[in-house]
């Protein structure tokens, strides 16, 4: 290992590969190195970085993976001309905020097979990212803040703990591969189809009833669902009850409605009200009539196959959340949206 150092202080070199060297420690003259671009430590017993890699400030790609890191390096938050890094298969339960956010120009980090809980908000830091993968940790929850990184390509977060998803997910409109299989998903947030690229989607393994509304709009050419409680086409007995909207409903309705209309009194109003605004945003649409609403009156499902309707190969059908406005929409004869029924 020493040889392999000294050879390259005298070759000035910009890449140094000391992985499966059976090492306990970096050695310091490491930090001599100062034109390294590249260096490679994985597969090794490292537990520590000395505190002289400061000095490595041209540093684009650094593997650690496969060593015994209980944490990682706080020298690792002022590299900040690192693109690539790797910590996989640690002994990792935090990513600290300080180095996260020391990090801005990372374009890939992976965290594979650690033992990581949750993600802090700095990820916002990392707004050059576009891989990012942390499969088979313990994570239990994602930061909000994952949505400021908008050049996000993929996702790996296989083999955790997340019962759900955060909303500002569908920010990184960049994404073309999200995979989630073998978590505790009950359902995906809605508004999936605001990741108008995304092209693979692994959901397996989770818990999942059915597919959120507009989910068959999307360009996907691989979906992965099985091992989830996916509702099924079984025709039961239905109990319809009488429809009593709201004052509040009522007026949202209209206002929506109104709102359509660029030369109404209510459009050019609208905007005055920002109270009013923010209650609005979260509306619905009738999957029939196309009327909007306020609050879900009623939550229905339809049967979209892959092959036909989303021109994928799989010859699958999947079950696809729908939302109704009423029973007078529902009642109509010719559509094929379905009620749910809980058992």
């Amino acid at each position: 290992m020493a040889k392999s150092v000294v050879r390259a202080l005298h070759g000035k070199a910009t890449s140094l590969n000391l992985s499966s060297k059976k090492i306990d420690d970096v050695p310091k003259s490491v930090s001599r190195l100062t034109n390294l671009s590249t260096l490679l430590l994985n597969n090794n017993s490292i537990s520590a970085l000395p505190a002289e890699l400061l000095s490595l400030q041209h540093l684009a790609e650094l593997n650690l993976g496969n060593n015994a890191l209980k944490e990682v390096p706080a020298v690792l938050g002022h590299l900040e001309s690192l693109k690539k890094l790797y910590l996989f298969s640690n002994q990792i339960t935090i990513m600290p905020p300080e180095v996260i956010a020391g990090l801005p120009n990372l374009v890939v980090l992976n965290l594979n097979h650690n033992l990581i809980q949750r993600l802090p908000p700095e990820i916002r830091s990392l707004v050059k990212l576009t891989h990012l993968s942390v499969l088979d940790n313990k994570l239990e929850q994602l930061p909000a803040e994952l949505g400021h990184l908008t050049k996000l390509a993929e996702i790996n977060l296989t083999r955790n703990k997340l019962s759900w998803l955060p909303q500002q997910l569908y920010k990184c409109k960049e994404l073309t591969k999200l995979y989630v299989a073998r978590n505790k998903l009950t359902e995906l947030p809605e508004g999936i189809r605001a990741l108008a690229k995304l092209q693979v989607l692994d959901v397996a393994g989770n818990e999942l009833s059915m597919f959120p509304v507009e989910f068959d709009l999307l360009n996907l050419q691989e979906l992965y669902c099985e091992g989830n409680r996916l509702v099924c086409c079984e025709p039961m007995a239905s109990v319809q009850v009488m429809e009593v909207l709201t004052l509040k409903e009522l007026v949202a309705r209209f206002v929506l409605l109104e709102d359509r209309n660029r030369n109404s009194v209510v459009h050019r109003k609208l905007p005055h009200y920002p109270g009013l605004t923010v209650l609005l945003a979260n509306r619905g649409c009738c999957a029939l009539c196309l009327a909007p609403f306020l609050t879900t009156w009623l939550e229905c499902v339809h049967f979209i196959s892959l092959r036909k309707d989303m021109r994928m190969r799989s010859s699958l059908t999947v079950p696809v959340r729908a939302l109704l406005c009423s029973y007078k929409c529902f009642n109509r004869d010719g559509h094929s949206y379905y009620g749910v029924a809980s058992r």
